[in-house]
């Protein structure tokens, strides 16, 4: 075996294990072993698109294209590498380049539709890119789109076939089940028994049965069942979300305990980063910085974003020194926030180390009529909302813009209202468990919302 053979070995089995950072080292050896091969080239460009360093990956997809290996999936890699860069005429043109040499390429397909999507906010536009056909994958994709722009009922329509002719097939009934639910819980329901029949012991097919259910109005079912998997799985975001939606269903004194303590939910200001003579210079420079990532005209398919735009690059790895800044300034809010927090085995407080690491970090932009959909972060422990600018309607009554907490962001039977708020106000940092439902209320007139988001997890200290 050859010295690259060996260490492209290596770099897949780390890369699987999800060092990508020791996986990114072999690949970079390979290289320097291999200089005049594509493919190694290819495998850096992944690995390094992976990790969102997509400068670098664009410019290794294009050292592996120059070295001849000009293959779908480099185009694949260097398109989503440019679309990270918001090169989005770029990426368009590798999606396409792709297709051309492999005209049924899924993930090609998928990509340059929702960069259609992206681009444009023209859903017509978007499912003109796929294929007239039903095949499970294009019927998913189809189905995604459609969600994205609001069309509940098409986007069902789109899957309802591929469970109707695939009655034993787990998967295609819990997508059913899951567009159904808004639409029509008793089909929900239908699809969702009919996986649980097949697995019951899956744990994702137990929860989409009881978001069934709950959309049904069958919440002492639904607890049931969300209680056995949160027994097995305790940290679970979404299980707990699940759970707290049917314990204030059915009126469990849990609910309380869980959900309404007054520490698990705080608003922190920042002070002013070295370097700025005040908050508000430092706000507009931050501002600046950030809109300069905004592209497109609509949100990634699959957020909570509604009329408005998020980065996709993470802000992690932004070496712009006003967002560098930032991860400085709200480092003492939180960690004050954590102190506030407590101990005991609630399960956010069980979970704390003494410390925290950033998980993700992005930005939105809202224009009018702009709003988050209620949602949860499944990969989080605590997540946030920290405020750069804001519109004026966010002053008047009617908390618009506010950010508000307790309604789910799934059909339930009653319907539940939140049940607090957080006014935002600039260089203020929110902070809350990321299980908890959270949204954002509509607001019109002038104006954008410009905010910073991310997750936490727990740390040593």
């Amino acid at each position: 075996m050859s010295l690259e053979a060996s260490l492209t070995a290596k770099a897949r089995a780390l890369k699987a294990a999800g060092d990508l950072d020791a996986a990114l080292d072999c690949y970079r050896r390979a290289v320097a072993a291999a200089p005049s091969s594509g493919a190694a080239e290819h495998n850096l460009a992944a690995n390094l698109g992976n990790m969102e360093l997509y400068s670098e990956a664009a410019e290794a997809a294009s050292r592996a294209i120059a070295k001849g290996h000009d293959a779908p999936e480099t185009r694949l890699v260097r398109a989503r590498a440019r679309e990270g860069l918001g090169d989005l005429a770029g990426a368009e043109a590798d999606y396409r380049a792709a297709l051309a040499k492999r005209p049924a390429y899924v993930e090609a397909l998928s990509g340059l539709a929702h960069l259609t999507w992206v681009a444009t906010g023209d859903v017509g536009a978007a499912l003109a890119v796929l294929p007239a056909q039903d095949a499970p994958p294009i019927a998913l994709i189809r189905a995604r789109l459609l969600t994205g722009a609001g069309r509940l009922e098409d986007a069902y329509a789109a899957v309802e076939p591929l469970a109707r002719l695939a009655p034993r097939e787990p998967a295609a009934q819990v997508e059913a089940a899951k567009l159904a639910a808004p639409v029509d819980p008793a089909r929900a329901v239908a699809h969702a028994e009919r996986a649980f029949a097949l697995v019951p012991h899956d744990p994702r097919v137990i929860c989409v049965l009881a978001e069934s259910l709950l959309a049904a109005g069958d919440a002492a079912r639904a607890a049931r069942l969300v209680e056995g998997v949160a027994a097995k799985i305790p940290d679970d975001q979404g299980v707990l979300a699940l759970l707290a939606t049917a314990w204030r269903l059915t009126n469990d004194p849990r609910y309380a305990d869980l959900a309404q303590r007054d520490e698990l939910v705080g608003s922190h200001a920042i002070a002013t980063p070295p370097g700025w003579p005040d908050l508000d210079t430092y706000l507009a420079d931050l501002a600046t910085s950030l809109n300069a990532l905004h592209e497109g005209r609509a949100p990634p398919l699959g957020q909570s974003v509604r009329h408005g735009t998020q980065t996709k690059q993470s802000l992690l790895r932004s070496r712009d020194p006003a967002i560098m800044a930032f991860f400085q300034a709200v480092d003492a809010p939180i960690r004050q926030h954590l102190a506030a927090l407590g101990q005991g085995d609630h399960p956010t407080k069980r979970r704390k180390r003494g410390g925290y690491r950033l998980a993700g970090a992005w930005s939105v932009n809202l224009s009018a009529g702009g709003f988050h959909t209620d949602h949860v972060h499944p990969e989080g422990w605590l997540s946030s909302a920290f405020y750069v600018q804001l519109p004026p309607a966010v002053e008047s009554p009617g908390k618009a813009g506010w950010l508000r907490f307790g309604k789910p962001g799934l059909p339930t039977r009653p319907t539940l209202e939140p049940e607090r708020w957080i006014k935002p106000a600039p260089g203020r940092l929110a902070l809350f468990p990321s299980w908890m439902w959270h949204g954002v209320e509509p607001f019109e007139g002038e104006g954008r919302r410009l905010t910073i988001a991310f997750d936490l997890l727990p740390s040593q200290g």
